[in-house]
């Protein structure tokens, strides 16, 4: 089932995809989805905030469903697995719970949430926070891509109406329990020697702009003395952000800058940095983010921030039993984010399973599970969502 998707946003150079929300590439993986929804007679339903639903059954605020599924998007460059894996595994459990012939007692839901990534915009899991109301629509739709279009540009060229974008209590109550099914990020299973685990919590983390101003001026005409070259202060915060993770025991990351006005013969006149933050204790990177703040002579602004995130221990105890077969599923920590984790903030009963990752690497192109891992993955959802709708 992944086969269909191995063409969508990829670049043949480098093998990685870039799958912006909204983008062609986005509107044509919401067409697939849409497509097997339809295969299986799934009623689809997409949400004011662009999130899609494919429902089993007839979910109501009397009657909320079990929900799975993940996200389509990625990050620049980013591997075939990190969302997709969940979406095409939430399809494939469907149809593996028809096949032994389930009839589920309540709805069953396979979603797909907008811009998990943040890649377009800078705010991941955005279709998640508007739908629980963690982002506020004024500020969504004012965020700005690259290219200088804000969200209401781009929603609105792709026929939706951005005005109507916030909390949707009324999808909110659908929702009973949502499990999610993503490739683990990390090694984790590898140590194990498991292919399948369950989430036990998301460390804490969020996103911080550093902007360095300077003066922009000739590159071969300006004394050394004379010059106010942001790069440099620029220069220095990269290395200090690793020192300062290294002595609060937390991770740091600087890996998106933007150099205006851009020209090699020119000196810079901003220089714009973003930070990504993350560590097991929500103290200790904001003491990271506090330390760097004091020694960047930049304009500091939080673009998000996610709180540490402890999914229901029961729900988590309970697919740990059932996704492990004889043996209960590790549990694990992770450092990265996901609608998962949104909707369990906002009081939503979630859960994640993990599929294993032999290299742990991901947001890159080498990015990879193997095929007996995602088949052990899906028929361990398989098993949580028929014991879930019992």
């Amino acid at each position: 089932m992944l086969e269909p998707l191995a063409h969508v946003g990829r670049d043949p150079a480098t093998g990685g995809y870039v799958r912006d929300a909204w983008s062609p590439a986005d509107l044509e993986l919401r067409e697939w989805f849409a497509g097997e929804a339809a295969r299986r007679g799934l009623g689809l339903r997409e949400d004011r905030n662009g999130n899609l639903w494919g429902w089993w059954g007839d979910p109501s605020p009397r009657r909320p469903g079990v929900v799975t599924g993940s996200h389509l998007d990625s990050v620049r460059q980013g591997g075939a697995y990190d969302g997709p894996l969940g979406v095409v595994s939430a399809f494939a459990a469907l149809d593996l719970l028809k096949a032994r012939g389930v009839t589920p007692a309540v709805p069953v839901g396979v979603a797909c949430f907008t811009d998990e990534e943040g890649a377009r915009f800078g705010v991941p899991c955005m279709g998640s926070r508007l739908l629980t109301g963690l982002l506020e629509p004024e500020r969504a739709l004012g965020l700005k891509d690259d290219d200088g279009d804000t969200l209401a540009d781009v929603m609105t060229g792709a026929g939706r109406r951005p005005r109507t974008i916030g909390r949707d209590d009324e999808t909110l109550a659908m929702i009973g329990t949502f499990v999610e099914l993503h490739v683990e990020q990390g090694r984790g299973l590898v140590t194990e020697g498991r292919p399948v685990g369950v989430a036990g919590t998301i460390w804490p983390h969020g996103r911080w702009r550093f902007d360095f101003r300077g003066r922009a001026d000739h590159a071969g005409t300006t004394r050394l003395a004379d010059r106010d070259d942001p790069m440099l202060p620029f220069a220095r915060m990269v290395p200090a952000a690793r020192e300062l993770a290294a002595r609060h025991g937390v991770v740091a990351t600087v890996g998106k800058v933007r150099v205006s006005p851009g020209n090699a013969n020119a000196i810079p006149g901003l220089v714009s940095a973003w930070l990504d933050a993350r560590g097991p204790d929500e103290a200790a990177v904001r003491a990271l983010v506090a330390d760097l703040t004091a020694e960047a002579p930049a304009d500091v602004r939080e673009e998000s921030w996610t709180p540490v995130v402890a999914f229901d221990v029961a729900l988590r105890d309970r697919l740990a039993r059932v996704a492990g077969g004889d043996t209960p599923a590790p549990i694990l920590a992770t450092g990265a984010g996901h609608d998962a984790g949104i909707l369990a903030t906002a009081g939503v009963p979630s859960a994640m399973v993990f599929v294993r990752n032999p290299t742990g690497v991901s947001h890159s192109p080498d990015e990879h599970a193997e095929q007996a891992d995602c088949e052990a993955g899906v028929v361990a959802l398989a098993n949580v969502l028929e014991d879930l709708c019992r």
